[in-house]
């Protein structure tokens, strides 16, 4: 396996007015690792992913994928799934329908949507309106829409938000599925407990990178829990110091 980076921070900051989002962020997402993107409400999760996505410019510094801005990638939409509010579905319409719409979009065939319907566990409820379906039901149709192309890397924000039990831990199992077939998934969460059982990698933000490394580095094999290592770099005023494996 290749050991160029998937995805790159590099210094990326991003203010709205005299609000700053994110400062002076870099790290790199290393392939085949699920990797955990972790920090309060307004840490600056969504919008380092957005800038990855080419969907919010960066104030300074560069984002990219495979090398490239998302803008600058070939067969971005191919190579790329995503998973995010704003990025959306029409719930109106049945979940078969909606994934084929954007199979077109995207050149494939109809018989990709039945494989990633079967794949997600919706096979038997597709014909149902998106509208009416719960919580968890919605997360595995989104995620349907990110596996339609086979994407190398998927980008997941809070996709375990509103899960019950039952979804969190199907989600865990599915997520290491995708990774064990060599995909790279960079998740972003505030659920530390759920995420210590699913990533490979962390990366703590509070507006400021405060570590990134492997868990068991973070965690220091199990000897210390997510939730500890996790308040004790989140707390820190930032000195521009960051803490890595």
């Amino acid at each position: 396996m290749s050991s160029v980076a998937v995805a790159t921070f590099q210094g990326v900051t991003k203010r709205f007015g005299a609000f700053t989002a994110a400062e002076d962020v870099t790290f790199d997402v290393a392939p085949g690792r699920i990797v955990g993107l972790l920090g309060r409400n307004g840490a600056g999760k969504t919008t380092s992913l957005r800038m990855l996505l080419g969907l919010t410019q960066p104030t300074s510094g560069r984002a990219t994928v495979f090398g490239k801005p998302y803008a600058e990638l070939p067969d971005a939409a191919h190579r790329v799934g995503v998973t995010m509010d704003g990025i959306g579905v029409m719930p109106g319409v049945s979940s078969r329908r909606d994934l084929r719409i954007w199979a077109r979009m995207l050149g494939l065939p109809d018989r990709r949507v039945e494989e990633v319907l079967e794949r997600v566990g919706l096979a038997d409820r597709a014909d149902k309106r998106l509208k009416g379906f719960s919580t968890g039901m919605k997360q595995r149709h989104v995620l349907a829409c990110a596996l339609l192309a086979d994407p190398e890397l998927l980008v997941l924000d809070e996709p375990a938000n509103g899960l019950d039990p039952d979804g969190i831990r199907w989600l865990r199992t599915f997520l290491r599925s995708l990774a064990d077939e060599g995909r790279t998934i960079l998740l972003s969460s505030h659920l530390l407990a759920e995420v210590e059982q699913t990533v490979d990698d962390v990366v703590i933000l509070q507006r400021t990178l405060r570590y990134c490394g492997s868990l068991s580095d973070l965690t220091s094999a199990g000897e210390h829990s997510l939730e500890e290592r996790f308040f004790e770099l989140a707390e820190t005023t930032g000195t521009g110091e960051v803490a890595h494996a």
